[in-house]
């Protein structure tokens, strides 16, 4: 679902209906995904009259409007989900079912191609959220961060099943919002960011040019007047200062990790050099000042924000699953525009951490904030200890529905007659390298060995550059910072070999680079050690003074007291505890255990799986930070 344009990112991205996953890890949340959570979120928006909405707007049924008055926005999440679930796997019962879904959409749009539902029930109120009539109070009202996920979902629709039904009713909206909106109509921005990636995938679509410049129109208009009012602490909303003059992330940082990465499609699709260099200073200052262990972001619980430089609190951290979501989204753009594998060690830190902790083994419980510590007792995920079924405002479970399935699209890449191997997981792979069909086949058990084979499968030579990511924890740098740094000495180097025989990495931008004339069944083979290293802060992070976190490979470890007992926020890990990593299959779907010493620290991912109890990942050691 990646058409390219004339001007655009450097790198292309393998759609993820090109790759087929076949991983012990990956291979069951999808699955899981697919058949557990997908159908379980269109159940809920039935429930909860998310669904009932777009009805009652059409005057099919009567009753007032249900829920938040963003509820239309999590129909289209999980509708988006649905139709990357029908472009791998064709379910006719699915299909008929978007269909009836997209008819009541439709039939709630109104004449001139207005889509909410909220408004459109209640046309004579005064909203609190909305103001009197459209567009008056687009800080809160959501109206445009509405549509942005119906044309992401509209879009996916379409390259799914080649049909119009969905689309149609996007682009009369879209049309709407080209007459309302622009230098000669309101000059007005969205309280929340995703139209502007929403109007990408349709220039990416249709090749119509008013589709970006209207994103980058809204992308403009932050932190400017224009004849209307900044209010309401504008930085909350990013809209402070122009975005190519911001260089500290602050704001709601859902709403940030979507404009930054509509920013990173505007600067590719443009080549706009400011855009370029603003997302690339905004990208330092989180890496490098605000961004959590396990890749999460967004320190404050009030209003969802990001905290000051060096705010990392952790059993107050907020991290929302949204927010890891937005910053995957975010990394790999920034990879596809700049080609170094330091965006991708990011990515595969929120993926192995901070975003798939947010889901149960279940596919049904959902954590919206994701804490570094927990006491056991207080109620911090939207008053509950544990995993909830749903929310209130259901904006998690619906994203993840939608980000799990286009993963494995993260996987590879290709620019010219160079292949990319960005994260492992045992997969296939069909690229086009200059113009030649290649094949790649992976083979491993990542995360919990650090061997990975590819195999190379062509129908004749070929003479292209493979490129396989080495990630910086096998480097010695767990971020591409000086936020977190390793104490213990460097481990094993990684090693490569091509066919048996062993070369050296020939490194570029974080890639081991191999370039030969390639036949079919050449394989290559990477091993990366997997040692257990300690991780220490930056000593302005206050939070974490006199602690360790501890990793092995990509995988942030934490101790629960169901394992460890009670007081493990501030027992003592002493430098000379060695801790053993084992394979446990009887436990939590299957992990890696760290032990010793008395010691039994598991994957954060899979935190509070056993009922609510003590946790930690900063652990008291008495070592310095930085």
């Amino acid at each position: 679902m990646y058409n390219k344009m004339s001007n655009d990112y450097p790198i292309t991205p393998v759609p993820f209906y090109d790759v087929n996953v076949n991983d012990a890890f990956w291979s069951p949340r999808l699955d899981v995904n697919r058949k557990v959570t997908l159908p379980y979120n269109f159940e809920k928006c039935e429930e909860t009259g998310r669904i009932d909405n777009f009805s009652k707007a059409a005057g099919l049924m009567d009753g007032p409007h249900e829920g938040i008055h963003f509820n239309d926005s999590d129909v289209f999440k999980v509708m988006e989900g649905a139709a990357y679930s029908l472009k791998l796997e064709y379910d006719p019962k699915l299909d008929a079912y978007l269909d009836d879904v997209i008819e009541k959409i439709a039939a709630a749009q109104e004449d001139d191609g207005y889509l909410y539902t909220l408004r459109t029930i209640h046309p004579n109120d005064d909203h609190k959220w909305a103001g009197p009539k459209r567009w008056s109070y687009l800080i809160a009202s959501h109206e445009l961060y509405n549509v942005g996920h119906m044309y992401e979902a509209a879009v996916a629709h379409h390259l799914a099943t080649g049909k119009d039904n969905f689309l149609n009713v996007v682009l009369k909206n879209a049309e709407l919002i080209l007459n309302t909106f622009g230098e000669n109509g309101i000059r007005d921005v969205p309280g929340h960011q995703e139209i502007e990636i929403g109007l990408v995938k349709l220039f990416r679509l249709t090749g119509e040019q008013k589709y970006l410049d209207l994103a980058k129109f809204f992308l403009d208009e932050r932190g400017r007047e224009n004849g209307r009012v900044l209010r309401e602490d504008p930085s909350e909303r990013q809209d402070h200062l122009p975005v190519t003059e911001q260089s500290e992330a602050v704001g709601h940082s859902v709403r940030a990790g979507y404009m930054y990465s509509a920013m990173a499609d505007v600067a590719a699709l443009t080549g706009d050099g400011d855009y370029i260099r603003a997302v690339g200073r905004l990208w330092d200052n989180v890496v490098g000042k605000k961004m959590y262990v396990t890749g999460g972001i967004g320190a404050r619980h009030h209003r969802e924000v990001f905290g000051d430089n060096y705010e990392l609190p952790n059993e107050t951290a907020y991290c929302e699953t949204c927010a890891a979501i937005s910053n995957a989204m975010w990394n790999h753009r920034m990879f596809l525009l700049h080609g170094d594998a330091k965006y991708l060690d990011v990515l595969e830190r929120v993926l192995y951490n901070g975003f798939i902790s947010g889901v149960s083994f279940s596919g049904k419980e959902y954590f919206y904030p994701n804490p570094l510590a927990s006491d056991g007792e207080w109620e911090f995920n939207k008053g509950a200890k544990v995993r909830q079924a749903w929310f209130g405002c259901s904006c998690c479970p619906t994203n993840v529905v939608r980000f799990l399935p286009s993963l494995p699209g993260y996987a590879y890449a290709v620019k010219d007659d160079v292949a990319y191997v960005n994260l492992f997981m045992g997969s296939g792979a069909t690229l086009d390298v200059n113009g030649q069909t290649v094949r790649l086949a992976q083979e491993t058990n990542f995360p919990w060995d650090g061997l990975v084979k590819v195999v190379v499968d062509v129908d004749s030579e070929v003479d292209f550059e493979l490129r396989i990511r080495i990630p910086g924890w096998a480097q010695g740098e767990p971020v591409p910072s000086d936020l977190y740094r390793y104490v213990d000495e460097a481990s094993e180097a990684p090693t490569l070999t091509v066919n048996g025989e062993a070369i050296d990495l020939n490194m570029d931008g974080g890639f081991a680079c191999v370039r030969r004339t390639w036949q079919r069944g050449d394989s290559v083979d990477l091993s990366l050690a997997m040692a257990v290293k300690r991780v220490v802060s930056h000593e302005s992070v206050e939070a974490n003074k006199g602690r360790v976190a501890i990793e092995r490979g990509p995988i942030l470890f934490c101790a629960e007291a169901v394992d460890n007992g009670v007081g493990v926020r501030e027992r003592l890990l002493s430098k000379s505890v060695d801790l053993a990593a084992s394979y446990r299959a009887d436990l939590l779907h299957g992990v890696v255990v760290l032990s010793g010493d008395g010691w039994t620290l598991i994957p954060y991912y899979a935190w509070c799986h056993r009922g609510a109890n003590e946790m930690a990942v900063w652990l008291k050691s008495g070592q310095t930070s930085m």
